[in-house]
């Protein structure tokens, strides 16, 4: 059974059942709270809403949960992207509205800024023109959808596709709610440690200074030097006579000077400072948490983002802050090799398929079939063929592989010409990658400025939107297995009973949460939801999509 919900703006609630086609199949109700609306009504297996961001985070903070939605937003964007190869366009339900009716689409509201505690001055959603009720538009909107998903070109997959992100999205509200287990004083002595004693003033730390003071003195006694200039690091090494085209560190690495070493070190001390140091603890850390705001699909590919915070670059030094409380735990699971497995679920290639459900290890059970052992090969090859490269041992070895495994790699490449010639190109569920001519010029290949540089010839375009696609077919798919392994996993704890709480998650690493004596059972629940998504999402087939886990105290332990 479901059951559409609006809010009124008394902080009450309108609501009503819904029959398969999206349209009322009953009276419409009036309840003077959302959060008993939803609470008494148990029975209700799925709702529909506009958007779980703003809704579900007042409902958590009423203690209310559920156990699945439709968020008609998210289910917006990635039907506008399937029917029309549409990145990044309006997906408010008030853009969804005035689509439906042939009038002008409103711009979302603009992306709050990044912070700590939600602001008085929140935009709020974008309004419906006057004298529209939002549950009326929610039920037009929402029996469009389903009419809409019905002529997909894999109708159930695009389903799962829907009912999958708007799992990821409760997932990302009450993983921001629970947050993750963080101690501000081991942060702290981390940071003395590596950086010296702050200065006042906003100076740069002592660690940080001393080896500024290096690179200057690297250069001569009367040079000073800014390092954190790239265009002052440019031109000294330009004054020394060594030529660069950026301070990238590979490119440093290639030069035999004195300043290299201190700069390379104040360059990793320096992205500390400015990511994760004294003033990100003071932001984003609060009562032993870290609460990001995860937003699921930030990205063409599914993978997720953050609003601020950086919750997906950890580094590795700072993960000694990541705790667990007294007497619980961090269970700790990173998939192994998924994209390979992913690329064999979706190409059918029989033997890669064979090699993936054989063992823990793939590159090492496809190096005994194909390249004489060698699991370094084997990792180059396969890797290589997902991510386009097309030189040195990565193509020397992609005969052998295209001999062997020829439907794997004939998916990616089919994916490569489909986006070098402009076409669309789908994840196996249906996302869509949108073609050149609409995608971000940073999705494209193409530099940050509305004109390519001279000698930038448009074919060179199309290839590197063809290795953009060719890894976007695999990786977008995986995107969409996580949040299939996400909402059975967060399904398996809710009906176990368990205090386990889901904190944190980035494309193939997750991180549970729970008391000490429940972790053998979280550990095997994740076990369990990854062999679930697999089959809900491809079907039977020998592919299994194993997990290495940790039941750790310490997140920097785990790996």
């Amino acid at each position: 059974m479901r059951w559409a919900v609006a809010e009124t703006g008394d902080g009450g609630a309108r609501l009503c059942p819904l029959a398969p086609d999206g349209h009322a199949a009953g009276p419409v109700r009036e309840e003077p709270s959302l959060a008993e609306a939803v609470r008494s009504r148990p029975e209700v297996e799925r709702w529909v809403w506009r958007s779980t961001t703003e809704i579900y985070r007042r409902l958590l903070a009423a203690g209310v949960r559920v156990a699945r939605c439709y968020d008609v937003e998210a289910a917006e964007a990635l039907l506008i992207g399937h029917e029309e190869g549409q990145s990044g366009q309006p997906r408010s339900l008030a853009a969804a509205w005035a689509r439906l009716h042939s009038l002008p689409v409103p711009e979302d509201a603009p992306a709050r800024a990044a912070e700590t505690q939600p602001s008085l001055f929140d935009p709020g959603p974008v309004p419906l023109p006057p004298g529209t009720d939002e549950l009326t538009a929610l039920l037009e909107v929402y029996a469009g959808q389903v009419a809409r998903t019905a002529k997909a070109e894999h109708p159930e997959r695009m389903r799962l596709l829907l009912a999958s992100e708007s799992a990821g999205m409760l997932v990302a509200a009450e993983m921001a709610r629970a947050g993750v287990p963080w101690r501000a004083d081991v942060h702290r002595e981390v940071l003395n440690g590596l950086l010296g004693e702050r200065y006042p003033g906003g100076l740069e730390p002592r660690r940080m200074a001393e080896l500024a003071e290096e690179v200057s003195r690297a250069f001569g006694p009367d040079e000073r030097v800014r390092p954190d200039l790239p265009n002052d690091i440019i031109k000294a090494f330009a004054r020394a006579g060594i030529s660069l085209s950026s301070t990238r560190k590979w490119e440093l690495q290639q030069i035999d000077h004195p300043a290299v070493a201190p700069l390379l070190a104040y360059k990793s001390l320096y992205r500390l400072h400015t990511a994760h140091g004294w003033s990100w603890l003071q932001q984003w850390v609060r009562d032993g948490r870290f609460r990001p705001e995860y937003l699921p699909g930030g990205t063409v590919s599914g993978r997720w983002t953050t609003n601020g915070g950086g919750a997906l670059q950890i580094p590795k030094v700072i993960r000694q802050a990541v705790l667990a409380d007294p007497g619980w735990r961090l269970v700790v699971a990173d998939a192994d090799q998924m994209e390979p497995r992913v690329l064999a679920a979706v190409s059918r290639d029989r033997g890669l398929m064979e090699v993936a459900g054989s063992g823990e290890d793939l590159y090492a059970d496809l190096a005994a079939r194909a390249f004489h052992g060698d699991r370094a090969q084997a990792k180059l090859a396969l890797l290589g063929a997902i991510y386009g490269q097309t030189s040195g041992d990565a193509l020397k070895h992609m005969a052998d592989l295209r001999r062997r495994y020829p439907a794997a790699v004939a998916c990616v490449d089919d994916a490569a010409r489909a986006g070098e010639e402009g076409r669309l190109v789908r994840t196996w569920l249906g996302r869509t990658c949108p073609p050149a001519s609409v995608a971000p010029p940073d999705e494209a290949g193409l530099p940050q400025d509305d004109d390519p540089p001279a000698g930038y010839a448009k074919s060179s375009a199309a290839r590197a939107r063809g290795r953009f696609t060719r890894n976007f077919v695999v990786q977008g798919s995986a995107a969409d297995w996580a949040l299939l392994m996400l909402a059975a996993l967060r399904h398996a704890l809710s009906r176990a009973g368990l205090r386990a709480e889901l904190v944190f998650f980035q494309h193939d690493e997750v991180i549970v949460h729970c008391p000490a004596e429940e972790a053998d059972t979280v550990a095997e629940a994740i076990t369990t939801a990854a062999a679930a998504a697999g089959r809900i999402a491809f079907g039977d087939i020998p592919v299994r999509f194993p997990f290495t886990t940790a039941v750790v105290d310490c997140y920097g332990d785990a790996k």
